[in-house]
């Protein structure tokens, strides 16, 4: 089992370069990514691809597992081919091999992980399991420094919660959606609605040309104290809106306006309350990072650029294409975990999980919507 805290008895290799091929595979986009990390943090990414499954998906409005798990099967070795010819390195030049190995759909993970598996074995090189949601935990370090400790909003189409990072492997669950991701709330929309797939970027793109205070909608939770956030109900709302209301395109487009303008609310309003509590416990600089698929909302982004700014905080997120699932950042987490000596030399006998969370102990005592047979949920 791979160690989820880096222990004190790792020392970190600060004088080695470490080049890594990452693999992503837990949703629709099967991706690989030829990455370097050089002694003193610095990282390079020299080549990267990241093949999306919408045309399959788009005619159901949502992903389909068993459709994501074979198109992901069909093509995983074609685009690891073609990343590491891209790189101009050889298996044999890697250092390491990390991958996927939860949470997310399943089937598609274990055709990342068994990909990477797979070759670690035939180059005899380390084979490193990486959760997904580490790999967005530290994307914004793709692109630009981010030292610990940072607040870390992780808000995807499987994921909304609260982070404390103070480290390596060390995250604590401050708050988390009960119900629905806001990137699912948005999907579920866009399906609605009949606009298109990917939902996210098609409420977005309409909502620009529509008026955010026609309709109005609920914002969930505002009210209570903590941190945790709710979207079901607000999906429901916007789904009456849509069967009672006239929709025509003015009609969708203002619904769009008045429900991203709701799920930015709430976002921006628990963020306020969350950097007030984290600068209760950490002094010196205040970061406050987002990550996940729905950080690319650039309504979204600047509502949290004005709240940092407001408490003092900077507010650092990946660029735009490594705010959705991507490979470089599950190579930048192996290359981390490898560069500190945290990681399980027997990664080879890692099983797939599809469910992983960042803080299990917070997962185990407080579940968000229950635990189920396979452990904590969220």
């Amino acid at each position: 089992m791979v160690s989820t805290k880096v222990s004190s008895d790792y020392m970190p290799a600060m004088s080695e370069t470490l080049t890594l091929l990452g693999i992503e595979t837990s949703c629709d986009e099967t991706a690989a990514a030829v990455l370097r990390r050089q002694a003193d943090g610095t990282i390079e990414i020299l080549a990267e691809t990241v093949h999306s499954q919408i045309e399959e998906h788009a005619p159901y409005g949502g992903v389909v597992p068993e459709i994501a798990a074979r198109a992901h099967a069909e093509i995983a070795d074609t685009i690891v081919a073609k990343t590491l010819q891209d790189s101009g390195l050889s298996l044999a030049q890697l250092d390491g091999i990390a991958a996927t190995s939860g949470p997310g759909l399943i089937g598609g993970v274990m055709v990342g992980m068994m990909t990477g598996k797979a070759l670690a074995m035939a180059a005899n090189k380390p084979f490193i399991p990486i959760n997904h949601l580490e790999g967005h935990a530290l994307s914004p370090r793709l692109a630009e420094t981010c030292a610990f400790p940072y607040l870390l909003l992780l808000v995807s189409g499987g994921h909304c919660q609260f982070l404390e990072v103070t480290g390596l492997g060390e995250y604590r669950r401050l708050g988390s959606t009960i119900d629905d991701a806001a990137g699912e709330a948005f999907d579920k929309l866009a399906k609605t609605l009949g606009i298109g797939f990917p939902g996210g970027p098609a409420v977005e793109a309409l909502a620009k040309q529509g008026d955010a205070t026609r309709f109005v909608l609920p914002r969930p939770l505002m009210n209570r104290p903590g941190l945790d956030m709710s979207f079901a109900g607000l999906k429901t709302a916007a789904a009456r809106v849509a069967d009672t209301e006239t929709m025509d395109e003015q009609g969708r487009a203002d619904l769009c306006a008045s429900f991203q303008i709701a799920v930015t609310e709430c976002l921006a309003g628990k963020t306020e309350r969350a950097l007030q509590d984290f600068k209760l416990r950490h002094q010196g600089d205040l970061r406050l990072v987002v990550a996940g698929g729905v950080a690319a909302n650039q309504t979204i982004r600047a509502a949290l650029e004005q709240v940092a700014a407001a408490a003092g905080a900077r507010l650092i997120a990946p660029p735009l294409r490594h705010c959705t699932d991507n490979a470089a950042m599950i190579a930048l987490a192996g290359a981390e975990r490898l560069a500190a000596g945290c990681y399980d030399p027997d990664g080879l006998a890692f099983a797939a999980r599809p469910r992983w969370p960042l803080d299990r102990q917070s997962a185990l005592a407080d579940p968000a919507y229950g635990g189920g047979k396979k452990g904590a949920k969220a």
